[in-house]
């Protein structure tokens, strides 16, 4: 018997898979029905312990292709029902031993729903899974559990460039996931891939004709050099910022962002692009949002989350910069929003 345990005291009984080991994390939630090789390789999870609300995961196993990242970057996993007979001509691995290889504690068993609902009512909490009752030690630890400095622990190391033509795109690494980088290199993009330390001298360096800021996991705020080079970059050269990038953005411009009470993680988001009267379908996985009181002169909101209203998007009139908070190299439509790919390298290719 297995335990997952929550800081307000709610305990779950399930069974251990992957690792097997305790682990504490945040405890969020994702809508996804599938993509959870996606979700497990994703960086901005990095810190938590996810839960799928689908019911039966691991039913078309793991493949070599759908990583989002070198490894898994969550915590843990939490699921109702682990498949152990996966089927997909890609598949080359059972979920339970690619957690295992990777050190990853899985949980299974669970009533996902409850925890979901607990989680939407009370908000992201820290929780703990052990093979055991914890102690009061451990529920100590898992309490006081912080997830610090996490942009730092996703990031490059160093500076690393992908083969294309044109246009040449810095693109700053908080976390990136790397369907963005297949994205523009489909697009024939040449990228410059930069730490996220970087400062904004050794990325104009480059001569690029554009930026992009990515993903990310953790608040915003956290990142203040990073805000403070980019603040340098704001006009320098078009910028499109994506999740993390796009708070960041906002951040560099004045504006201000807050934690929201459980996230938005998914790929079943609706928005609402203004510009073009249409709800798009969208993937998402943020526990942040950009406050839009907070906008300054010449900023506008561009796209909006259709089930609570907040920000998913902003542009700037005096510059040519603007960002959304979903992913539109996500594909949850298949493609809906890759448009938004499109717009940027035609707002560089004005720009130049």
């Amino acid at each position: 018997m297995a335990y997952l345990t929550l800081e307000d005291g709610t305990v779950f009984e399930g069974e251990l898979f992957g690792a097997k080991k305790s682990v504490i994390g945040e405890v969020v939630f994702n809508t996804g029905m599938t993509g959870y090789q996606e979700v497990l390789t994703d960086p901005s999870y990095h810190g938590q312990i996810v839960t799928m609300t689908y019911p039966m995961i691991g039913n078309y196993g793991v493949n070599e292709e759908d990583a989002e990242s070198w490894q898994p970057q969550v915590r843990g996993f939490i699921i109702h029902e682990l498949c152990q007979s996966p089927s997909n001509w890609k598949s080359v691995e059972e979920l339970d031993l690619y957690l295992k290889r990777y050190g990853i504690t899985g949980i299974s068993g669970l009533d996902t729903r409850a925890l979901t609902r607990i989680i939407r009512e009370k908000g992201t909490m820290r929780g703990m899974i052990s093979p055991g009752t914890p102690t009061e030690e451990e529920l100590k630890e898992m309490r006081a559990y912080e997830t610090i400095c996490p942009v730092e622990k996703v990031t490059c190391k160093e500076r690393y460039e992908i083969e294309g033509s044109r246009p040449h795109i810095a693109v700053m690494d908080y976390g990136i996931k790397q369907n963005i980088l297949r994205s523009l290199k489909k697009r024939g993009c040449r990228l410059s891939v930069f730490p996220s330390g970087a400062t904004a001298q050794e990325v104009l360096s480059s001569k690029s004709d554009g930026i992009f800021l990515s993903n990310g996991p953790g608040d915003p705020k956290d990142n203040k050099a990073a805000i403070e080079e980019l603040k340098k970059l704001m006009g320098a050269k078009p910028i499109f910022g994506i999740c993390l990038g796009h708070q960041l953005m906002a951040l560099a411009v004045g504006a201000d962002t807050f934690k929201l009470k459980y996230g938005h993680r998914g790929c079943n988001h609706p928005v609402k692009d203004i510009s073009h009267d249409r709800i798009y379908i969208t993937s998402q996985n943020h526990g942040y949002a950009v406050d839009a009181k907070g906008l300054p002169k010449g900023c506008e909101v561009s796209h909006v989350n259709w089930n609570d209203g907040t920000v998913e998007g902003m542009k700037s009139h005096d510059i040519p910069a603007f960002s959304v908070q979903f992913h539109p190299e996500g594909s949850p439509g298949p493609e809906d929003t890759a448009y938004l790919f499109d717009e940027f390298l035609e707002m560089v290719k004005k720009n130049k």
